[in-house]
């Protein structure tokens, strides 16, 4: 089992606390640290902060903890394709994957925060939505891949875009998906590395797993690996994270996505020392 660290937000108040935990998931040997990628936390999925447009730009914090780590994947649960151009997306993790030793995860998605790509972008309905993370995704993959890329499409016009260097991961950096709808789900199976099940659907994964399997098996590829988690403890109980990771790993998951309670300054490494070493 690969672990993840969850749980951290990009809140700019938590800045020192996400800075910390990553240097220290690092150093205890976690396989990866997702952050959540937004510019302007909407209220549509039941968000509630004191401060949420006071936020820190993701990927840059991203690269910033790059050069204070070795070995830790660094990506996001997850980016919404559509809020940035796709070639300047590209070329900003192009870069990262170089400068950190191929530790990039993208995390894709299509984005839900109306406030947010009002102000950074344009919102679109549902199915325009997808179409665009859809049309994203293939600019950025043919830039990490091809020499030359011109494009014109329903979202994106680009002429003779050339991407250099190329990411260090072949073929290109993981892709992470997040997502919950069919389409989506489909999205997934296509071009996924990894997809994450969020603990509120667990009672759906038999339905979310054949979904991206059957996508996966349409597009002739492996079907990405899948990542379980548990929402945030109040308190720590090793006995809780090692029963929820044996029935993670019974359901067939290669990796689990873990936050720890904020106030319990040393639950990440008793969780190093007590629950991780069973599972590796």
């Amino acid at each position: 089992m690969k672990f993840y660290l969850t749980g951290l937000g990009n809140l700019a108040e938590n800045q020192d606390y996400i800075t910390k935990s990553i240097i220290e998931a690092d150093h205890l040997g976690f396989d990866g640290a997702l952050m959540p990628d937004h510019y302007m936390w909407g209220t549509e999925i039941g968000h509630s902060m004191k401060s949420p447009y006071n936020t820190l730009e993701t990927w840059t914090t991203l690269s910033y903890l790059a050069g204070r780590t070795d070995r830790i994947s660094l990506g996001t649960l997850v980016t919404p394709l559509g809020l940035r151009h796709p070639g300047m997306l590209a070329k900003m993790l192009a870069t990262l994957d170089n400068l950190s030793g191929g530790r990039v995860v993208l995390g894709c998605g299509a984005g839900w925060s109306q406030v947010e790509f009002r102000g950074y972008s344009s919102w679109n309905g549902p199915a325009e939505r997808v179409d665009r993370t859809v049309e994203a995704l293939k600019i950025i993959l043919a830039l990490w891949s091809e020499d030359s890329v011109t494009h014109y499409g329903k979202f994106y016009v680009i002429e003779g875009a050339v991407l250099q260097p190329k990411p260090v991961q072949k073929p290109h950096p993981r892709l992470l998906f997040g997502s919950q709808g069919k389409r989506m789900l489909r999205q997934t199976g296509r071009y996924g590395d990894l997809f994450f099940v969020p603990p509120w659907l667990q009672g759906k994964i038999g339905e979310t797993v054949a979904d991206v399997r059957a996508a996966a098996e349409e597009a002739g590829r492996k079907a990405p690996a899948m990542m379980l988690g548990m929402m945030e403890s109040r308190a720590y109980s090793a006995a809780e994270y090692m029963t929820g990771i044996e029935a993670a790993a019974k359901l067939g998951a290669e990796y689990y996505a873990i936050a720890f309670p904020r106030n319990e300054p040393t639950a990440m490494s008793r969780f190093s020392d007590e629950v991780m070493p069973s599972f590796r």
